[in-house]
């Protein structure tokens, strides 16, 4: 195993989700091409990506994917391996949170949240892999969330927790499976990060509060997530696949 100063020198990767300026997508983003990849940023909005990709530098492209639609995964992975000509990474960040109570979710709440993060992962690795397969494999990353771990506890309800549970399973099915092929998938599970994720529902100020009682006594950065990917993106990770990385600051300990 080589290791350079730039982990990702020369590799595609795709960042979903990645459009937020204070989000763990684009600050994932941002790093990797310090590290030397070539980046497409993909989100909901294509103005949005292609904004988010212009302010990382001229090597990088702009997507615009809704998750959820089989056939947008397939158009926007497919238009980054024409523009590139080959995928090595994906980082599935792309989500949504509702604060709801058990009794209060009714079905269209249940399928948004759960067809954004589940379903959108698996079909955004379902299109990325192909491609990862004609190279000699890849490496994918799913943020999944503590609050799959403990049931709650950061923000989002019960459809919530169970979705990013089930990106946890996903993770560890792919890993088996895709393993003696070469790709390479793990999974970010972080605690409270200042993002805008959960904008409206907290303060920064009560957030950081919050954050006090953990044994680190701080909130987490999207840079705090995005280093946890890189490490599982780059060669540092080779020997690694099927884990769920913690990343909260100590808020919860397994």
């Amino acid at each position: 195993m080589k290791l350079t100063g730039k982990l990702l020198e020369g590799r595609i990767a795709i960042v979903t989700g990645a459009s937020r300026e204070r989000g763990i997508g684009l600050a994932t983003a941002r790093l990797f091409a310090e590290h030397g990849a070539r980046i497409a940023l993909l989100d909901l909005d294509e103005g949005d990506a292609v904004r988010a990709a212009r302010s990382i530098g001229d090597d990088h492209i702009g997507v615009g994917c809704d998750v959820r639609n089989a056939r947008a995964c397939q158009t926007a992975v497919q238009c980054v391996a024409d523009w590139a000509g080959r995928v090595d990474v994906l980082v599935n960040n792309a989500g949504m949170t509702q604060r709801s109570g058990v009794l209060e979710i009714n079905a269209e709440d249940y399928e948004r949240i759960t067809d954004i993060i589940l379903k959108g992962t698996l079909q955004m690795s379902q299109c990325a892999i192909p491609h990862m397969l004609t190279h000699g494999g890849g490496a994918i990353v799913n943020v999944s969330s503590m609050s799959a771990q403990q049931g709650g506890g950061v923000f989002g309800g019960s459809h919530y927790c169970a979705a990013k549970a089930g990106v946890l399973g996903l993770t560890r099915a792919v890993a088996k499976e895709l393993g003696p092929k070469g790709v390479r998938c793990n999974a970010v599970t972080p605690g409270l990060i200042l993002t805008d994720f959960s904008r409206g529902a907290t303060s920064d100020e009560s957030k950081h509060e919050r954050a006090q009682s953990f044994p680190l006594s701080r909130i987490g950065q999207p840079s705090d997530i995005a280093a946890a990917c890189l490490y599982l993106a780059s060669d540092l990770s080779a020997f690694v696949t099927g884990i769920t990385l913690d990343v909260n600051g100590g808020a919860y300990m397994r």
